[in-house]
């Protein structure tokens, strides 16, 4: 006898399904997961279409999860038993397309049903998903307006966001969560020509912002010829603090992918751009050869690193949590956490402290990352700088920065949340969240 058809649709279903259970249950990031050559293999196998629902499914349901799991918990009127965490991704999955995505919602629930019945851990729930789900979908208004205060983001995070940013900024940053991010293009020249050209606006960093839907990357004017690369607006700041570059020797030393790289190489400094992982040196060579800019790259561990000369200018863009960057990489909140953020906080101090032994006297440093938590920023600027008697801050000018005045601190350090930067009738509001703070070396 054989089987029948699997139901169209069913098999991207069953993918989201995993990825999800791999993200909150295991901690694996998503990026590893749905890399197009080397990630998860029920994932490749599938269509672009469908993974692109997949990557749909997947990112609105991380975007919105604390209020899933609160809704849930509502329709399931005995909890769920200790062994049944695939049954309760499966009614995450089937919740977050009933709730928030463009599906027909007889769909989303017959696809859960059938996933269910698929799987041996879950087939004897099977009817209560399609009691639970149908249930949702008849009161997902009422759902919807329960749960509109509830914070977007764990716990734990949402906590320590009141605590540095006080109640107001912090809701601001956690609905953040909700917008995807825009893209973003720096531009080798003429900024307000490209921004007439791809239909966006020049920001106050001098990044071009796409207006959405802008179409395939790779398919814009521009990108083949490499007269700019994809940088989110906040990225783009660390290099832009330096001094005059024309000229000096630079090193950057956490450089892939290499937009850094391409705007020290873009300011005329003579280029040494390091890292550790030869794959994304490969990407950053492949990058630069496009953009037509040079470097030269070593493949390294920074704290191995001991160059003959010492250079003009270093910048440090650490290792973090990259909890600034949760409007592109949602699940960040669910595969980090406290202990993540000290952890990670030590190792940038031990890579700044090396930093510093690489620059010339009078020379410059800037010291960054895409965390939104102090203890990954200012925390260990203070204890470096505390014994550094030889080094300062440089303060950054908010004149010189019309529209994200507030992103500068009292002591002149750049702070940036995902809450910051309007958006227009055009284009999207929000960067991310970014650390970056410029320190000088005396003669």
């Amino acid at each position: 006898m054989t089987e029948p058809p699997e139901k169209p649709g069913l098999k991207p279903r069953q993918v989201a399904t995993k990825l999800l259970a791999a993200v909150v249950d295991r901690q694996t990031s998503l990026d590893g997961m749905l890399d197009a050559d080397n990630g998860n293999p029920g994932y490749r196998a599938l269509t672009e279409a469908d993974r692109a629902l997949v990557r749909a499914i997947l990112n609105t349901a991380l975007r919105h999860l604390p209020r899933i799991e609160l809704i849930i918990k509502s329709l399931v009127e005995t909890p769920l038993p200790e062994g049944a965490r695939a049954l309760y991704h499966v009614l995450t999955v089937a919740a977050a397309q009933i709730l928030y995505l463009d599906v027909p919602d007889h769909s989303a629930v017959d696809l859960a049903v059938e996933q269910a019945r698929s799987d041996p851990r879950s087939r004897r729930f099977a009817n209560l998903v399609n009691a639970v789900l149908r249930r949702l979908a008849r009161e997902k208004g009422r759902h919807l307006t329960a749960t509109q205060a509830v914070p977007v983001v764990p716990a734990w995070f949402f906590d320590r966001l009141v605590q540095v940013y006080g109640d107001d900024h912090a809701r601001k940053i956690a609905e953040s969560l909700l917008a995807p991010a825009a893209i973003d293009l720096t531009v080798k020249t003429e900024p307000k020509a490209w921004a007439t050209r791809l239909g966006g606006r020049v920001l106050p960093t001098g990044t071009v912002r796409l207006a959405a839907f802008a179409g395939r990357v790779p398919d814009l004017d521009g990108f083949a010829e490499g007269e700019w690369w994809v940088q989110d607006a906040a990225a783009a700041i660390p290099a832009r603090l330096f001094p005059s570059l024309a000229g000096q020797r630079v090193v950057d030393l956490c450089a892939a992918p290499g937009g850094k790289t391409a705007q020290l190489a873009l300011a005329g400094a003579e280029v040494t751009a390091l890292d550790q992982n030869a794959n994304r040196l490969k990407r950053l060579r492949a990058n630069l050869d496009r953009l037509g800019l040079s470097a030269t790259t070593i493949e390294t561990n920074l704290l191995d690193f001991r160059p003959h000369s010492l250079f003009d200018a270093v910048l440090l863009d650490a290792p973090c949590s990259s909890t600034g960057t949760i409007r592109r990489h949602p699940d960040v909140l669910w595969t980090k956490g406290p202990q993540d953020i000290a952890k990670l906080a030590q190792l940038q101090e031990k890579l700044l402290r090396h930093a510093l032994t690489l620059v010339r006297p009078g020379g410059h440093l800037v010291f960054s990352n895409c965390s939104l938590d102090p203890r990954e920023g200012e925390e260990v600027t203070v204890r470096v700088l505390s014994d550094n008697p030889g080094w300062s801050r440089v303060a950054i000018d908010p004149a010189e920065w019309p529209g994200l005045e507030e992103a500068i601190s009292p002591l002149g350090e750049f702070r940036a949340t995902p809450a910051m930067l309007a958006g227009d009738a055009v284009t999207a509001g929000g960067l991310d969240g970014f650390y970056a703070v410029l320190l000088r070396r005396q003669q």
